[in-house]
């Protein structure tokens, strides 16, 4: 039995008395528990279900990035579950403070998917929709998407995961080993899996508006100088109402959706 699967009765007990029809599986190697679920969605699944895998051969991020996933090395697994919030905005980023929350207090946000551990890339997050002719009005299959390093991997790896050609340069990486010596990948799913699936529920109900001053709490870019992808400079001010980015430029504020443009801090 692999490390994972011991804990993947746990997890199910958890999530499944707020969340029927909840299922649980572990593959031993998958393109990409995003693809896959993707997949599913388009065929018609709208029962929730966390799909983990040991493996992931062509994992993927935002803007086209990839993600390197060692077995037993680093945690990948997708959150799938139909949803219908008054509005989408800030998913991504109540995501974020969900599994902050769970892990570490030296965890920080990167706006607007990145997990940060000092200074260092630890994790990131990759939030997709469906739409299916089943679904009730307004509702949409959500497949969240989880990398998480749980040992450190090495820099070299990373290197060439830069994606699009406009991507700025891959971030070096950071494990949870450094903070939570010996944590396993199935420990740390156990850790993270069940709050997510409430804290879903919990943006579905209130939006982005629960989370906004956890994340405030946590954001890593609050008042540094920062550079857009565009080659814009400015200083970060939070975000606003609906999750996006606030910049102060030498024309003023600028409101930076995910969906535009990647940010570094410089």
């Amino acid at each position: 039995m692999s490390e994972l699967l011991k804990h993947v009765e746990a997890v199910w007990q958890s999530v499944v008395p707020t969340l029927p029809g909840f299922t649980v599986e572990v593959l031993p190697s998958i393109d990409s528990t995003n693809s896959e679920l993707m997949r599913r969605a388009r065929n018609g699944l709208m029962e929730p279900v966390l799909l983990v895998a040991e493996e992931q051969t062509a994992g993927r991020g935002r803007l086209g990035k990839g993600w390197h996933s060692r077995r037993g090395q680093s945690l990948t697994f997708s959150l799938a579950l139909p949803m219908a919030p008054a509005s989408w905005s800030g998913l991504s980023l109540a995501v974020g403070v969900s599994l902050a929350n769970s892990l570490h207090a030296d965890v920080r946000l990167k706006w607007p998917n990145d997990l940060w551990l000092h200074e260092r890339k630890l994790g990131g997050i990759l939030v997709e929709t469906a739409s299916q002719g089943e679904a009730p009005p307004g509702a949409r299959m959500v497949v969240v998407g989880i990398g998480l390093n749980v040992a450190r991997p090495d820099a070299e790896a990373v290197a060439g995961l830069g994606g699009t050609p406009s991507a700025l340069p891959a971030m070096a990486p950071a494990g949870l080993a450094e903070i939570l010596v010996g944590a396993t990948c199935g420990e740390v799913l156990a850790q993270v899996a069940p709050a997510l699936a409430r804290d879903l529920q919990a943006f579905e109900n209130q939006g982005f508006a629960a989370f906004a001053q956890r994340f405030a709490q946590r954001d890593a870019l609050q008042g540094r100088g920062v550079q857009l992808s565009d080659g814009t400079r400015g200083t970060a001010c939070g975000v606003d109402d609906d999750g996006a980015l606030q910049v102060l430029t030498e024309h003023g504020m600028r409101h930076v959706t995910s969906s535009e443009v990647s940010v570094r801090p410089c």
